[in-house]
């Protein structure tokens, strides 16, 4: 099986965590340069931990790896 040429299909509930993922890591790189989000920045690491952990859970299901 070809890695980059498998092809899944999405919810719009499971892509909700994809873009939680992506934007949490967006918010972080922008917190070292703004001292409000510096603040929150173990906060919104978290946020991108635990939505990437699940983003590739649901990603490797869709794959049926899981």
């Amino acid at each position: 099986m070809n890695f980059f040429k498998a092809e899944t299909s999405w919810s719009n509930a499971e892509f909700i965590i994809f873009k939680l993922c992506v934007a949490s890591v967006y918010v972080l790189i922008g917190a070292y340069f703004s001292d409000f989000f510096l603040q929150y920045r173990f906060l919104i690491l978290i946020v991108f931990a635990i939505t990437t952990i699940w983003t590739v859970y649901l990603w490797l299901r869709k794959m049926k790896w899981v």
